[in-house]
């Protein structure tokens, strides 16, 4: 594994592509070179198979190079994990899928999020539509926040059944006639990930696109593969934490007659930052592990442990930004101080799923239903 290298090339790279709100196709050939699409397919299909565990710590690592860049490949391997735990889908197709990222390092992600019904995770009904006419499926819909898009090979879109009113996820090559990405993503934080939108116009797929039917969710999910959220931002908080250290040890305003690392509140800001890393991934790395030791059949019980989890680690990264942000003063808000992307990227975590609201709710509801 070549992390720790891939890390500070992307490092190199961040800032030009933050700028240009770009997507990061460098850092992706890389990746793909050093065989990184492959981690979280099973062995049994020819890839690595990494425990939850060992996922978080690349992403975190990724992270501190370039935080677009891991967020972007945390959503592919997360999907691949994902759907080797829960086998909802036919294991042929799976392992076709898995063949191609292997074979032809192509890239996957899920393209849920509409504009009028938000979030999946509010339960919004796609306004996506699946009409089946004959062996075939037209699709017609608009997703918003497809992250990679400019390099997906596989788009999983979410789409209402008009026959039955159930909600069936399509599996669309990217060559399909009729998919469309327009360049929407103009936003302040994650520039990188270019989650444009996705635009379906009439596209025609065979019967087996139809993957997976949901089912009606009556509690929270457990999905131990979001955790790679959390671990992208608090790996973007470490590389502030480094950030605001090596500023520390080097910058002495004419005010003083030693660097500003000498001075007690410059200390006490960075021990509470290093406090505040510690505890937080403590909780993650503990409930990835949980994860990994938990049976299958098991896992829905630590529902509320991945929301908490998620919630507390994403703010205190949060946090931890805004702490060396302190520390550097003015100068980490310079276009040229990578602080100042970090502060933009790492608050794009409160708004992934799930948001701190919906976790409050469910524990809410979970204390006064015992």
């Amino acid at each position: 594994m070549k992390t720790e290298k891939l890390s500070k090339e992307f490092a190199k790279r961040a800032d030009y592509y933050d700028r240009n709100g770009a997507f990061p196709f460098e850092n992706f050939d890389a990746l793909k070179t050093e065989g990184y699409l492959q981690l979280t397919i099973p062995k049994e299909f020819g890839g690595h198979e990494l425990s939850l565990y060992e996922f978080l710590l690349v992403q975190e690592k990724i992270a501190q190079g370039d935080g677009a860049t891991a967020l972007s490949l945390g959503w592919h391997l997360g999907l691949m994990m994902h759907l080797h735990a829960t086998k909802k889908w036919d294991e042929e197709i799976y392992k076709r899928v898995c063949q191609d990222v292997i074979l032809n390092k192509t890239l996957i992600n899920s393209a849920a999020t509409e504009p009028n019904s938000g979030s999946p995770a509010r339960g919004g009904k796609p306004e996506t539509t699946a009409v089946k006419e004959n062996d075939t499926w037209i699709i017609n819909g608009k997703k918003i926040f497809t992250s990679l898009a400019p390099a997906l090979d596989y788009f999983i879109v979410p789409a209402t059944i008009e026959e039955t009113g159930e909600i069936g996820d399509f599996l669309i090559p990217r060559e399909t006639p009729g998919v469309v990405i327009e360049e929407t993503w103009d936003t302040v934080g994650m520039r990188a990930t270019r989650s444009d939108d996705l635009i379906l116009k009439n596209v025609r797929l065979q019967e087996s696109a139809l993957v997976e039917r949901k089912e009606k969710k009556e509690r929270p999910s457990a999905q131990g593969w979001l955790l790679h959220i959390p671990a992208c931002y608090i790996g973007i908080a470490l590389a502030a934490r480094n950030e605001a250290v090596s500023f520390a040890k080097t910058y002495q305003p004419t005010s003083l007659p030693h660097p500003i690392k000498e001075v007690p509140e410059v200390r006490r800001k960075i021990a509470e930052i290093d406090i505040k890393l510690t505890t937080a991934r403590t909780l993650l790395y503990t409930t990835a592990d949980k994860w990994d030791e938990s049976p299958q059949q098991e896992r829905g019980k630590l529902a509320y442990d991945l929301a908490i989890t998620k919630m507390i680690v994403t703010n205190t990264a949060v946090e931890v930004v805004d702490l060396a942000m302190r520390i550097v003063g003015g100068q980490s808000l310079y276009s040229s101080n990578p602080l100042q992307r970090y502060y933009r990227d790492v608050r794009a975590g409160l708004h992934n799923p799930p948001s701190d609201d919906i976790t409050y709710k469910i524990l809410g509801d979970r204390a006064f239903s015992e």
